[in-house]
């Protein structure tokens, strides 16, 4: 993990500049984008690298110095157009038709070693013809806890985008949620894909069924199911050829709910309330990401809700599944264009089950099970809601101290499960179901118990406190070692 430093004076080519860019979304012409600038910073100060993704680049970080970094994601040196992608979106249900991105763009396609696409987006670049009266930049400590939202989510097992890099600017920003001025950022978030559900919104708001079609072929090839390579295996003409498109379409929206359900389910299971799940901030591919006034909750609350502005609790906690459902619902509408409505509400009706299953399923590996009868499974869960309902113990902290605590002798008696929990007449339940479920499982399957909670719940818990904790020094000393020390800690899982 990188330190705070200036870059390093190098003519070594810049690794980061030579990987084989793909026009892949510039190939389909700007009714989908603006070419857009970079904006000008004082300062360049490498604050954050992830190493970890290097390799998924084919690249050893040993060759990747900071000055590549700052080269390359702080001074914009790129090697590629740079695009606004234009989208509309419902932002608390009201349709906003003045959307697009306001302060980043797409820095490029690379192709993964596993064969995949990615994109590389950036957040705080400056201004585009988006911004409207806005400035078109990040807050570090927006920047740094977003690097910590992404990294936390991916240790749980959380399908997420990532944050490559983030370069401290040097500028002072006004916000009127931050004591300011305050310091600036410019981060570079590492995706399967910059394209939203408000993405093909807004084709559906100017009528370019053309422009959907297009843009859908485009997805479900690069993300969903490419061709394959022998052309001789589309055989038929004409109205075969139609039905086999219409099918394709059909299965591509399947997948997407399938994929949207799972997430849903998987930040339920997190523990995590995102705070703004407006359609603009949905991804096609169903993957997670843009994390502003994000929160794991503090205690089991389905009422909670992450952001302030959030009066009336549209995308808390516990609404977070149905509001998911609700824009796969909304995206109906533009892809109307291209699939078949009937087939798109069969899909949908199995999202709830979905959904459900999946988070049933997570929430057992919580509590170390690697699988149970589904009447078992549900009664357990139910049980450990309950429980984490009326004690009001933390939500991480139980899983935690489930994962530290747990022993094989629990299964010999049922006393010692949470023994000093409190209070008592609350955890019997919970503590006497549990065991029952321990009575008959062997010895090794006990070990593989305890492993598996080490794995499904790791440190450290990333509630409020602990990033103000590492955002104090930060903002007051300039010390970024509790940050780093953390973002270790996360990435370890212990």
């Amino acid at each position: 993990m990188t330190n705070p430093c200036q870059p390093e004076t190098s003519n070594s080519p810049n690794p980061l500049r030579l990987l084989d860019y793909e026009p892949a979304l510039e190939s389909l012409g700007g009714d989908y984008f603006d070419e857009v600038a970079a904006a000008e910073f004082p300062d360049h100060i490498l604050r954050w690298r992830n190493d970890a993704l290097l390799p998924q680049l084919g690249l050893d970080p040993k060759t990747v110095t900071d000055g590549h970094f700052i080269e390359a994601f702080g001074k914009f040196q790129g090697v590629r157009p740079f695009l606004a992608l234009r989208y509309h979106g419902y932002q608390f249900g009201e349709y906003n038709p003045y959307l697009g991105d306001g302060r980043g763009f797409l820095y490029g396609q690379v192709r993964g070693a596993d064969g995949q696409l990615y994109d590389f987006g950036t957040k705080g670049s400056g201004r585009t013809p988006y911004s409207r009266s806005a400035d078109g930049r990040l807050t570090l400590k927006g920047g740094v806890r977003e690097v910590l939202a992404a990294e936390a989510l991916h240790r749980l097992g959380v399908r997420t985008s990532r944050c490559l890099s983030l370069v401290e600017t040097g500028e002072q920003l006004w916000r009127g949620d931050e004591p300011s001025p305050t310091r600036s950022s410019v981060m570079v978030r590492f995706s399967s894909s910059h394209i939203r559900f408000g993405t093909f919104e807004r084709l559906h708001f100017f009528r370019r069924k053309d422009l959907i079609e297009k843009l859908l072929d485009h997805v479900i090839e690069e993300y969903y199911f490419p061709s394959p390579p022998n052309p001789l295996s589309h055989k038929g003409r004409g109205g075969e050829e139609k039905e086999g498109k219409a099918e394709r379409y059909a299965l591509f929206y399947a997948e997407l709910v399938r994929r949207v359900a799972e997430l849903a389910a998987q930040w339920m299971a997190a523990g995590f309330c995102h705070g703004v799940l407006n359609t603009d901030n949905m991804s096609i591919t169903g993957e997670s990401f843009d994390y502003g006034p994000y929160a794991f909750i503090p205690t089991y609350n389905p009422g909670f809700a992450a952001a302030y502005f959030d009066y009336y609790g549209r995308y808390s906690y516990g609404n977070q599944p149905g509001i998911c459902r609700l824009n796969l619902e909304m995206l109906q509408g533009p892809l109307s264009a291209a699939i078949d409505p009937g087939d798109m509400e069969a899909a949908l009706a199995q999202f709830d089950d979905r959904c459900d299953v999946t988070y049933r399923q997570l929430m057992l590996n919580r509590l170390g099970f690697a699988s149970l009868p589904a009447e078992l499974g549900s009664e357990m869960l139910r049980l450990t809601l309950q429980l984490l309902r009326d004690t009001q113990v933390g939500y991480g902290d139980f899983f935690a101290e489930l994962r530290e605590q747990f022993s094989p002798a629990w299964r010999d008696d049922a006393s010692l499960i949470f023994s000093a929990a409190e209070p008592a007449e609350l955890f019997q339940p919970w503590r006497q179901f549990y065991y029952h479920i321990l009575q008959g499982l062997s010895t090794a399957k006990m070990e593989e118990m305890a492993s598996r909670l080490r794995r499904q719940n790791p440190y450290p818990l990333l509630v409020r406190p602990e990033i103000e904790a590492v955002w104090e020094p930060i903002a007051v000393e300039d010390n970024w070692q509790p940050f780093y020390e953390l973002l270790k800690r996360i990435q370890a899982g212990d």
